[in-house]
Formats: C-alpha cells, sequence, structure tokens
C-alpha cells in the first residue's frame, strides 16, 4: 500500500478501498480534510472524493454557528 500513497500514483481497487475506510475513520474522528491530504500526501479533491465514494456525510465549513 505504500507505493500507492506516493505522488502522483494511481490508488485503486482494494489499496483505495482501504484507504477509503481509513481516512473515513480519522475524519469521523475529527480531522480536517486539509489534515488528511497533508498527512496522506494526496490533494485536497482526492481526499473530498474518496470520503464521497466511501459514505460520509462531509461537515459544514467554519466554526460554529450563531443562534438567533
Amino acid at each position: 500500500m505504500n507505493n500507492a500513497l506516493r505522488k502522483g500514483t494511481r490508488v485503486a481497487g482494494e489499496d483505495r478501498s482501504e484507504l477509503a475506510v481509513r481516512l473515513k475513520g480519522r475524519y469521523d474522528a475529527g480531522e480536517s480534510i486539509r489534515q488528511l491530504a497533508a498527512a496522506t500526501g494526496r490533494s485536497y479533491g482526492f481526499v473530498h472524493r474518496l470520503l464521497l465514494e466511501a459514505g460520509v456525510e462531509l461537515r459544514g465549513r467554519g466554526g460554529p454557528t450563531r443562534k438567533a
């Protein structure tokens, strides 16, 4: 799997599924897409797309919202 994460290489098949599961767990634990992208050496768009493929419900942007 380490070879699959080298920058510019295609991540497909079982490696892609395993990566999606790992990133989903980390995202659900509170890490941001940008943090996951930096940690894996992949782009924001790649991580975003992978999370969507894994069925993750993405959080809204920004900090806490104000109630009226």
